[in-house]
């Protein structure tokens, strides 16, 4: 009983860090594409130096004191590769119309000229078709006065692909959370065990929430700056850590399932993280010609959680 309340409080307090990182999005400057391409750089950074340090790094180690020697790679690898294809998988089969707003929000605001209707988001094959004619036409937006009509349209097509970029950010932070939530679980259940004491638990779960800041922070900040509501931005940003208490409780009560689990869950995670970043985040950080800003926040977010990870290892 006091493994399963001492996880609840773990996992809340990870959970509040990574909404006092989404909450600094009050400060951030909104609808701004310069500061959404270099938080998007951030965000990637972050979850790069993520992937190795908090989640494929312990997946292999702990693949390791399973059993596996130098095979560990065998389950970490099938857990990457599992992680890179829900997300792919996730991403077709979001439906052509998902209502992500009931009325117009910050993000409609942003494209005054254009009906006041739901965002949506289209399958991924319409996706496909509509970058390759975005990119083919993009040089000639400005070209004749005449083209208006196909601008707005353009632009229409360029939201839609950038809200599910930013969709696919929110599902990888969330999947990234879970085996976190997870290790904490099973952290305070092994306690009592040999070699296992209740600081060496309350030391995980503090471990993970300051890594959980930044975190927080890279959902909130590229949504702000994208055109949603502040609220909307925090919402989002701090919804990404939900999923760590329900994970912790889940890790106390199966603990021995989920020590079983566990390297494949981080490894998952880890998969499911450098797909987005690969395919979503720096293609659209990059779309409007600002590779230098996106550059600049991936280095900056990738050496702000390696120091991080490294020193709360």
């Amino acid at each position: 009983m006091h493994g399963l309340l001492n996880a609840i409080y773990g996992t809340l307090f990870t959970w509040g860090l990574t909404a006092l990182g989404a909450a600094c999005v009050l400060i951030v400057p909104g609808k701004r594409r310069d500061v959404l391409d270099i938080s998007l750089g951030f965000s990637g950074g972050v979850m790069l130096a993520a992937s190795y340090w908090s989640l494929l790094c312990p997946a292999l180690d702990l693949a390791e004191k399973q059993g596996w020697g130098k095979g560990s790679c065998i389950p970490v690898s099938i857990g990457l590769i599992l992680g890179a294809g829900f997300v792919l998988l996730a991403d077709l089969l979001l439906p052509d119309t998902v209502t992500l707003m009931s009325n117009k929000t910050a993000v409609e605001k942003k494209f005054d000229s254009e009906p006041e209707d739901s965002i949506t988001i289209e399958s991924r094959d319409s996706d496909m078709a509509r970058d390759s004619e975005v990119r083919h036409r993009k040089p000639n937006l400005t070209a004749n006065s005449d083209t208006s009509s196909d601008n707005s349209v353009i632009d229409e097509k360029l939201r839609k692909v950038q809200l599910r970029r930013l969709v696919l950010l929110i599902v990888a932070i969330t999947v990234h959370n879970f085996p976190e939530g997870l290790a904490v679980g099973v952290g305070y259940a092994s306690v009592g065990r040999p070699g296992v004491d209740l600081q060496q638990a309350h030391n995980l779960a503090i471990g993970i929430g300051l890594q959980n800041f930044p975190e927080g922070l890279a959902v909130s900040v590229p949504l702000k700056a994208a055109g949603f509501s502040t609220f909307d931005s925090f919402f989002w940003g701090q919804a990404s850590g939900m999923v760590e208490p329900i994970a912790g409780i889940i890790g106390v009560i199966c603990v021995t399932l989920v020590e079983q689990i566990l390297s494949i869950a981080l490894s998952f995670a880890a998969g499911a993280m450098i797909w987005v970043v690969c395919n979503d985040i720096v293609p659209e950080a990059s779309a409007y010609n600002h590779t230098r800003l996106c550059s600049i926040g991936v280095i900056v977010g990738f050496v702000v959680m390696m120091c991080l990870d490294t020193a709360l290892a």
